[in-house]
């Protein structure tokens, strides 16, 4: 989060000049304010200028090649669909719509090839189908909803050799079950739940005899979380089975699963260890190997003959099951984060994040990329991630990608990310940010051109950067890390000029995550929030970031009830916002909290603050507002801005006091001069 820095007298001075010249080329979307004079008090003034979309693309989330055509399901965006790549044109010859959820990350495809069955994810139980059946021999008439599973979220479907389709997937606060659609009764029926302390499941694999249910903690470790199970639910009896590996069960997660001839091959999802590869024996589950990587996650698994095939976040790798090594497959780029990768006659179909097919020969090692977009898929707007801006351009976050945009011609390009820029920063024209998934800080300089590159690599268990703010004192960029499988989280800090890095783990507690930096006299204040029902819902920590020692800690009053979303510095007061809209206000000189309100009204979940012109803002999934500095009072500054947020809101400043957010999933930068 953009936080104000002090500017000297020649960049004031050019500042201004440019700021003169944008606001008068800006549209008006609002009535400008009147101009001061003896006998004109000056009223407030709000400016919003529409950039458009904030990031454009297709986004994707899951791939499965049937024949010679490869089904694609989207990623955050509206509405969720299923396009059809068809190879040997390399054109998109088909899509449906399924209207509903955000994201599909489940495709499977029953073994006569006719059904494409998807899963989808959502925010919120719908009430509706989260399961679709497309018929392939009709493509041009639209997949339809088939069943509805109680876990909301669908993250793996597998097709047992008679059809019946079995669903995995999850719903936070409760245990995962196994479901089983049967398509000759229509009905969803829910089979047990293997694991009462996973938190999510996300492989699931079926032969006649046998479903095999993949689960673990990725999404909200710590607390007890189990951490990565493997179990086989027996079709004749109903009964489940723990046949997880001893070997695997450090890892947070089962990632993945396949059925290969008479193996079962699975992945798993890394923390505090590499990712592994096991090799299971049908005919005798005691009977398995297991090949630990380089990596944080296998998946994407797929087998021809006697080698397999799997991603990594670091490529292409094959295994051989008969020498028992791993070997790199060779590629001349990057290939991203994989969400799609199958075998047929001696090619691997890659299908990347970045919007892209690739098809690699694996004889001559010769590779041919096609851009979706460019083949005929649909490109629009996404639901967006972090944003950062400076004078010259704007920067929006979004999967695998960050778009570029020019302030001055209003040109956009989209740069290549992998994963989530969670949050950013702009120091001296360079983009700063926090990449999800355990990607660490990566960085741009528009004047050197190029791709984004990773700046410093953090531990891989602190994979969710979620707020990240400047030092000027110290000059250090700061930034509020989540740790997804182990609990808790950690400070990142970084130093632009020197590249020194340092991790402080659990700055807060073993529970707590960083969720909101602010900083002010060299000083971090660290917001914390506890997913858990253990300990203090939020705790503020005063911290030394160049010592990496606390100085003091203050804990929210209990009519707050929810941890830290946001903070902002102003003078002495720093201000804060919960995740259910409690507002605070803490004079850093008495360290104690002097003012608390109840804002859920403008604010009923997460929120984002910064300070501009010496004034606070902040916003939610729904409104822009400002506090009085003096009365800490609140004001509506845009009312229904609904910013088409993907992982909650953000705000930025630039160097001249202009606000940007998203409204709606186009990018608006906001020049308001409220009266004081």
């Amino acid at each position: 989060m953009q936080h104000t820095r002090p500017l000297g007298r020649r960049r004031l001075l050019a500042a201004g000049g440019a700021l003169g010249l944008a606001t008068a080329a800006a549209p008006l979307l609002t009535a400008p304010a009147q101009a001061t004079t003896p006998t004109t008090a000056r009223k407030p003034c709000t400016r919003i200028t529409d950039l458009g979309p904030g990031i454009e693309q297709f986004a994707l989330m899951s791939a499965l090649q049937v024949g010679d055509t490869v089904y694609i399901g989207s990623r955050n965006l509206e509405p969720t669909q299923v396009i059809a790549f068809h190879l040997p044109t390399r054109k998109v010859v088909a899509q449906t719509v399924l209207g509903t959820g955000h994201s599909i990350q489940a495709l499977a495809a029953d073994p006569t090839g006719r059904y494409l069955y998807a899963g989808i994810l959502t925010k919120g139980d719908e009430g509706r189908p989260n399961l679709f059946r497309w018929d392939l021999t009709t493509p041009d008439k639209p997949a339809e909803g088939v069943g509805r599973t109680e876990d909301r979220d669908i993250r793996d479907l597998a097709v047992a050799p008679d059809g019946t389709v079995y669903a995995v997937g999850g719903i936070p606060g409760k245990a995962p079950a196994l479901w089983m659609y049967d398509p000759a009764t229509g009905k969803v029926t829910k089979l047990g739940v293997p694991d009462p302390k996973a938190t999510l499941a996300r492989a699931v694999a079926a032969t006649d005899t046998t479903v095999f249910f993949g689960a673990g903690s990725t999404l909200a470790g710590g607390d007890g979380a189990s951490r990565a199970s493997l179990y086989a639910y027996d079709r004749a009896t109903g009964t489940f089975s723990d046949v997880t590996p001893p070997e695997m069960e450090k890892d947070p997660s089962l990632r993945d699963l396949v059925i290969a001839g008479d193996r079962l091959v699975l992945g798993t999802a890394a923390s505090t260890e590499p990712a592994k590869l096991a090799v299971m024996d049908l005919a005798d589950l005691s009977s398995y190997t297991v090949a630990p990587t380089t990596g944080k996650v296998v998946k994407n698994l797929t087998a021809n003959g006697d080698t397999l095939h799997f991603a990594t976040d670091a490529g292409l790798y094959s295994y051989s099951t008969a020498t028992k090594v791993i070997s790199p497959v060779p590629f001349d780029g990057d290939l991203g984060e994989i969400w799609g990768l199958d075998h047929v006659g001696g090619t691997l179909t890659v299908v990347s994040g970045y919007g892209f097919v690739g098809e690699i020969d694996l004889a001559t090692g010769r590779a041919v990329v096609t851009d979706l977009g460019q083949a005929g898929a649909p490109v629009t707007p996404q639901t967006t991630m972090g944003i950062a801006a400076d004078h010259r351009y704007a920067y929006v976050g979004g999967n695998n990608g960050i778009a570029r945009h020019d302030l001055r011609t209003g040109k956009v390009l989209n740069l290549r990310a992998p994963g989530e820029a969670k949050d950013a920063e702009v120091l001296d024209g360079v983009l700063y940010t926090g990449q999800y998934s355990s990607q660490g800080m990566w960085t741009y300089d528009p004047a050197k051109g190029g791709q984004p590159r990773q700046l410093a690599a953090f531990p891989s268990e602190q994979n969710r950067p979620l707020d990240v703010c400047y030092d000027p004192v110290n000059e250090l960029l700061v930034v509020g890390v989540q740790s997804d499988t182990e609990g808790g989280g950690s400070l990142w800090t970084y130093a632009p000029k020197t590249g020194r890095k340092t991790v402080h783990v659990n700055p807060v507690d073993a529970t707590q995550m960083v969720r909101a930096v602010a900083t002010r006299d060299g000083v971090a204040y660290l917001g914390g929030d506890n997913p858990t029902t253990q300990g203090a819902p939020g705790t503020l920590v005063a911290f030394d970031p160049v010592a990496g020692r606390e100085l003091w800690r203050l804990d929210l009053p209990a009519s707050l009830t929810t941890g830290v979303a946001a903070l902002a510095v102003r003078g002495r007061h720093l201000y804060g916002l919960t995740r259910r809209g409690g507002f605070f206000v803490v004079d850093l000189r008495i360290r104690r909290v002097i003012h608390t309100a109840d804002h859920r009204a403008l604010c009923p979940g997460f929120a984002a603050m910064v300070t501009s012109r010496g004034t606070v803002y902040g916003v939610s999934d729904t409104t822009l507002f400002r506090f009085d500095p003096k009365t800490f009072a609140v004001t509506t500054v845009v009312a229904g801005i609904n910013g088409g947020w993907y992982s909650g809101p953000h705000i930025n400043a630039d160097h001249r006091g202009r606000l940007y957010t998203m409204r709606g999933r186009n990018l608006v930068r906001i020049e308001d001069r409220p009266v004081n």
